[in-house]
């Protein structure tokens, strides 16, 4: 007997020891990839016509949720893809269409063609989640998310960057304002009080609706910031609201994904 528990001790120290040095693992779940992301380029086919879209995913094993991103009247620029391979490194698969593809004033419907053809995608891979997608967009992006999220039901959450949710696009349909009583998942709205072109009022209006619906909402508005604040000189900003942005939209989608 005495000779048996210095053995156990031992024993278990080993096991200890190999645990910490990662040589037995136990079930991991959704880990978040510590290492660099690198995205790829892919095609997606919406509407009978092929899209160019930017793609990164986790590095790490196991079901991530997936995320479809929007990019502004801009274009896809760099800033955009840098997001999204952080985003990969955070744990999301994450899609983004080049949405622009046949013309910058893309009309409704073809957008929401390619949103649901995103949605897809990402629903058949291995990596991702299905129960758990969500969608982000910035400025024409921004409003889409508005307008998007209650239409397409695969969709869980939504984050829309100054957006604008009384305009009727540019084939003149419904204004996102007008889908709030089929709004039914949560959203997160960022904005800034300088934003000219979708001015404060209209979304301190824009969540007034929200809350006469009983819609669940959270909004962050940042201080005399412009419109587009999230990217500067078509890089992704640094600066404390940027940072600050990023932040608030994962740990959004951490909770209501």
């Amino acid at each position: 007997m005495k000779q048996f528990i210095p053995s156990l001790i031992i024993c278990s120290f080993l096991i200890l020891v190999l645990f910490s040095a990662g040589c037995i693992t136990g079930s991991q779940g959704n880990q978040t990839p510590t290492g660099p992301v690198t995205g790829s380029m892919i095609t997606i086919s919406a509407g009978g016509k092929d899209y160019p879209a930017y793609l990164a995913v986790p590095s790490t094993v196991g079901k991530h949720p997936g995320i479809v991103l929007l990019h502004s009247f801009n274009g896809l620029e760099q800033g955009y893809k840098d997001m999204i391979e952080r985003m990969a490194g955070d744990g999301y698969v994450v899609i983004a269409p080049e949405w622009q593809t046949y013309g910058q004033q893309a009309g409704d419907p073809e957008v929401e063609a390619i949103v649901r053809s995103s949605v897809a995608l990402l629903e058949t891979r291995q990596e991702v989640d299905p129960a758990r997608i969500g969608l982000t967009g910035f400025c024409a992006g921004g409003r889409y998310t508005m307008l998007f999220l209650p239409q397409v039901q695969d969709l869980k959450a939504g984050v829309a960057f100054y957006g604008f949710p009384y305009s009727r696009g540019y084939t003149n349909d419904t204004t996102p304002a007008e889908q709030i009583g089929s709004l039914a998942d949560p959203i997160l709205i960022l904005h800034g009080s300088g934003d000219a072109p979708s001015p404060i009022d209209g979304i301190y209006n824009y969540t007034k609706e929200l809350d006469d619906a009983g819609t669940y909402y959270e909004l962050k508005v940042y201080q005399g910031k412009p419109h587009g604040f999230m990217i500067a000189n078509e890089s992704l900003a640094t600066d404390d609201a940027a940072t600050d942005a990023y932040t608030q939209m994962i740990s959004f989608f951490q909770r209501k994904l």
